[in-house]
């Protein structure tokens, strides 16, 4: 479809409103496959975004590297994806951004999950870009984000994640979502807990360590250590509180993932940070598994405290908290994610967006006229 072959926005919007076929480019991270092998939220995110909208009806393009999977048609600037050692290489970025942009005007929207480049072409477009924030919101994005202005519609996936800049062009909030069927439930509980995530300071492996030590309970530790600073905040802060009885695994497969989730007792989730989301949390509680964390970030979104798990100001707290488990009900954390965090309801979240953006850019040329 050409430039003059495309909808206009009051078209497009209406196809969203008749649930007929939007066509809609999905521009991914350059840096892995989708879905990615092992490490990559992000890119499990676009892969059931662009596989779910495909299956509504819509006419999705996914632009990400060779050796994707997806029900969408794929086109992507590079044969195989550079790996993890790449990302942030603006190389990588910027060819793969230039890539997808030079078709921008075949698509009723464009959506843009990479970092900085891909806006940047996007606010250039005339066909609506939607971005969406998928990182810290701090200073230094906050004024790039500014910089870009309006034409740029971004997308929050936690409330909580647009504190820092309130004043930015939001198109919408939209949570994460995860797709249920992977996520097998169970009732019954084995006597361990579980900590799955980086072994990064912000994270609170240690803090786990801590509370199951002292609890006298099993642990379960999954993740990998990628980093200088990760090497040396295991080594310094968790190896030392480290009793012998844990179990130590490395980066895990997701059935792996999902069956420790459906196996233990409850998460631990001791971030000391304002974490965007926190997929790990709508993970646990799929399986019917609660959680235990603290109140940084988007956590008390994801969490419903005294239904999901418990939300505590400690590591004091948590140990407490944990004596309180047998009040939550497994079916209950199922349902919260299938009501507030499933794939499903996620992409019906973009949906609504892409209208929302679409009759916006046809009411800005309506009084442009």
């Amino acid at each position: 479809m050409n430039r003059s072959e495309r909808r206009s926005p009051s078209d497009a919007a209406a196809v969203v409103g008749t649930r007929l076929r939007l066509k809609i480019a999905q521009i991914a991270p350059p840096w892995l496959t989708i879905p990615p092998q092992g490490y990559g939220g992000i890119e499990w995110i676009v892969s059931l975004l662009a596989d779910g909208l495909t299956d509504r009806g819509h006419d999705v393009t996914l632009f990400a590297s060779g050796g994707s999977a997806t029900r969408a048609h794929l086109d992507g600037a590079f044969h195989s994806a550079p790996g993890v050692e790449a990302i942030g290489d603006t190389y990588y970025e910027a060819s793969h951004a230039h890539h997808a942009y030079a078709r921008a005007p075949e698509f009723d929207v464009v959506h843009d999950h990479t970092p900085y480049v891909g806006p940047a072409i996007g606010v250039r477009q005339d066909t609506p870009v939607v971005h969406t924030i998928h990182w810290l919101l701090d200073q230094r994005t906050s004024d790039w984000y500014r910089a870009l202005g309006p034409r740029l519609r971004l997308v929050s996936i936690s409330d909580s994640q647009r504190a820092p800049a309130p004043d930015l062009s939001y198109a919408g909030r939209v949570y994460n979502g995860i797709p249920l069927d992977r996520y097998p439930f169970r009732t019954a509980k084995e006597d361990f807990l579980l900590f799955v995530g980086r072994a990064h300071p912000q994270k609170g492996a240690a803090v786990a360590v801590e509370v199951a030590a002292r609890a006298g309970l099993k642990l379960v530790l999954a993740g990998a250590i990628k980093s200088d600073e990760e090497r040396a905040y295991w080594a310094g802060e968790v190896e030392p509180r480290l009793t012998g009885s844990e179990t130590l695994l490395g980066e895990i497969t997701h059935d792996q993932k999902a069956d420790l989730m459906g196996r233990a007792r409850a998460v631990l989730f001791p971030i000391s940070w304002p974490e965007p989301f926190g997929l790990v949390m709508a993970e646990a509680n799929a399986c019917g598994t609660p959680v235990l964390a603290f109140p940084q970030g988007a956590v008390p979104e994801v969490i419903a405290d005294g239904v999901t798990g418990y939300l505590v100001a400690d590591a004091d707290a948590m140990i407490a908290a944990l004596a309180r488990l047998d009040a939550l009900d497994p079916a209950a954390c199922r349902a919260h994610v299938e009501r507030h965090f499933s794939a499903e309801r996620m992409v019906e979240g973009y949906e609504e967006v892409y209208a929302r953006v679409l009759g916006a850019s046809s009411a800005a040329r309506v009084r442009a006229r």
